[in-house]
């Protein structure tokens, strides 16, 4: 599964997680930090990527539109990157059988 990690998760993410999410990128990296969350969840719909977040807006957008794209949100609040890193690490089986499920729009992980 490759991720997309939204303004509000720090871009440090993407090196951290590469071994077990390769090729996952921060919407800084794609030029969209500024891009309103409509734009950001229609760019992870059109690549087929999962869409990180701490940001409820998105959870309203996948429930109106369905998947693609997957959301993953990130129910710990404000935490040190380490933090949640290690958060989605732990959740790392959970997540696995979400991008294999055909009926999951949004997983929330605490």
């Amino acid at each position: 599964m490759k991720l997309l990690f939204d303004q509000n998760l720090s871009r440090k993410l993407c090196p951290q997680l590469d071994d077990v999410f390769p090729d996952s990128q921060h919407v800084l990296q794609l030029g969209l930090d500024a891009a309103n969350d409509l734009t950001i969840w229609q760019h992870a719909r059109d690549n087929g990527i999962a869409l990180a977040t701490q940001d409820a807006d998105y959870v309203i957008l996948a429930t109106l539109h369905g998947a693609p794209p997957k959301i993953l949100w990130l129910r710990c609040g404000n935490q040190p990157t380490r933090a949640i890193e290690q958060l989605i690490r732990t959740h790392i089986e959970n997540i696995h059988r979400f991008e294999r499920s055909q009926t999951g729009i949004v997983l929330e992980i605490y």
